[in-house]
Order: structure tokens, then sequence, then C-alpha cells
């Protein structure tokens, strides 16, 4: 089950408890959305007894933050579990027990559109998580033009997300010696050697990615990652602030911090975040917080509702609701998550 990582967007949606939602690969795995898109219809509220009891159920997820954050007393706190943190890191690989992949038989009398088509159709599969598929016809694609470093890429992130390792670097490798100043081969690479546990490896091809694009969130994010599993969590911050913000980033590393069992460090980054989240609360007083659980199945929010109903809060409520509907999340995603949404003064209030 992967959960999930929440956005900041500053006018909108803010104080979000889990990390920023940033894909990790180059080729996407199920695009996103953030809360401000769509214009989808809402009702007023969901007040139903069965949306309150997953809701009620998620409590204060880390004991840290639940000293800086507050929450009710009977919540039961609990350490952050490797478990959790791969919650906020890339899709699960999916480990096969044949390395062996089938096989399609695919022709183009070898007219180059064919080979092209493949690896647009490669990136396809890969996209909607059919991994032989895309080996079959990326493999096909590197077959006829050795020299096709897109196909390259590709196969070597398919072979990442089978738990083939082997057969993802050499694929990563062949792609960076027919490209090596592409900074999608970088990333990709670097993040399945962080996938793999070759954590400094990852470091030193995702710092060349940022140095080729420095305002690629995704990449800044997958570096963050792997530093902090090196507990170079100074580094790791100032990544993490790059990929989203001074809140996001101290949210971030506290995380990793607490998962370390790092407790004082982590709480005083959530103390700092806490204190982003004030300032930006006085900037713009007029806002409200409203806290939105959410059940999501296959990528797409089935289920929302607000926990903590209050008295003449409705409008903001519903607008809160809504926002979380839109959400939209990789599209293996199955679970809950509790989102904290910032709406905006309404008009006529």
């Amino acid at each position: 089950m992967k959960k999930i990582h929440i956005t900041f967007a500053s006018l909108i949606v803010v104080l979000a408890l889990t990390p920023l939602t940033i894909p990790h690969w180059s080729v996407a795995s199920a695009v996103s959305k953030s809360f401000g898109d769509g214009d989808g219809e809402a009702t007023a509220t969901e007040k139903k007894k069965s949306d309150n009891s997953f809701a009620h159920a998620l409590g204060a997820p880390f004991r840290a933050l639940a000293k800086i954050f507050g929450g009710k007393r009977n919540q039961q706190a609990r350490r952050v579990t490797e478990k959790d943190i791969k919650q906020f890191e890339s899709t699960k690989t999916q480990r096969v027990n044949d390395a062996t992949t089938a096989q399609v038989a695919l022709s183009d009398g070898g007219t180059g559109a064919g080979i092209a088509d493949r690896v647009a159709q490669g990136r396809e599969a890969l996209e909607r998580n059919d991994l032989n598929g895309a080996i079959a016809l990326l493999s096909a694609a590197a077959s006829d033009d050795p020299k096709l470093n897109e196909a390259h890429r590709l196969l070597g992130v398919a072979y990442c997300r089978k738990g083939l390792t082997q057969l993802s670097t050499e694929s990563f490798e062949r792609a960076l010696k027919l490209a090596p100043r592409d900074s999608q081969i970088l990333n990709d690479y670097g993040y399945a050697l962080y996938v793999a546990g070759n954590y400094q490896q990852a470091i030193k091809f995702l710092k060349k990615a940022t140095k080729l694009q420095p305002n690629d969130k995704r990449i800044w994010n997958n570096l963050a990652l792997a530093q902090s599993r090196l507990e170079k969590y100074d580094d790791a911050l100032k990544s993490f602030v790059r990929a989203g913000g001074e809140f996001n980033g101290q949210i971030n590393v506290a995380k990793m911090l607490e998962r370390a069992g790092r407790d004082h460090e982590a709480i005083a980054h959530y103390k700092i975040a806490k204190q982003k989240a004030e300032s930006e609360q006085q900037a713009n007083a007029d806002a409200q917080n409203v806290s939105v659980a959410v059940e999501i199945k296959n990528g797409r929010v089935i289920n929302a509702s607000v926990p903590n109903h209050q008295a003449g809060m409705e409008g903001y409520e519903t607008s809160a609701l809504r926002i979380a509907r839109q959400r939209r999340y990789p599209s293996e995603t199955t679970g809950t998550d509790l989102l904290a949404v910032k709406v905006n003064r309404l008009p006529g209030i």
C-alpha cells in the first residue's frame, strides 16, 4: 500500500502533515493533480456515521508530531517505522521469482515509425504499471535501435520496479553512455540506486541532475531521501526545502529524524514547521484550516469527511471537502489519509 504526500499550495492548501507529492521517476506513474485542479462538484457535508468511523481511527500518526501540533489525549502515538517511511517514498518495487519476461511478437518491418511507436506504447504500459508489457515493447525498440537512449532509460525504470536491480543498472548505464548529460536519465538512475540501497551512488547521480535542472522538484526530493538515509540531515533539509518549500522541508526532515529515533531533533524541526504555519495563518487571518479525512482506492478519493465538525463552519467545510475530493494519488494507492486544508475567506462571510 502506498500512502501519500500532500502538496503545499500557498493560497488554498497548507499545513499538510505528510510530505509533498512529487513523482520520483521522470516517466509519470499515474499523473497526480494538485488540490486546486479541476472543478468537481461537492455536496455540502458528509457526516455519515460510517464516514467518521475511519476518520476517527486515523489519530495522530507520530509521537513528536502529536506533541507539537496537539491532539486528543487518548490518541495512542507511535514511533515512525520503516513501513511509515516507505509511505512517502516511491511505489514499492515488485519482485518476481522468474527473471524472464514474457516475449511478444513485435515487428514493424524495419520502419523508424514502428520503433517510435513501441517506445510510446512502452511508456504508456509503464504508466499503467504493465511492467511485462513495457519491457517487451521497450526491449524490441532498443534491439532495433541500440542508440535509442529513451528506450534504455524506460527499461531501467521498468526493471527497477520489478526488483531486477542488475538489469535496471545495465539499462541505465547504456542510456547514460548515449546521453551522459540527460537529467532525466540521471534522476531515474539515481532513484533506482536509492531503491537498491546504494545511497552514496544515488547522491552522486542526483547531484549531477540538479546541476543540469536546478528547478526540478522531483530531483531535489529524491536527493533529500538519499541524503537522509546517510544521516546527512542538514543537506537533506536544504534539498527538501528546494523540493517543496520551508514548511514541507521541515516536516519531511523531522519525519526522517524520528524514523532514526532522534526524537529531540525531530521535535525541533516540527516546532519550526509549526511556527511557519502560524505565520502563514497570521498573514491570512481570514483563512480557516479544516481537517479532512479521505479514503483512497486505486488513486482516487472515494470518501471524504470532516471528523471534527464545528458549528458555523459549514461553508468552509464544504469547500475543504470539494478540494479534498479533487485530489489524485498514484494509481496503486489504496488507504486513508488525514489532510489539513486551508480555505480562504468565503464571499459574504
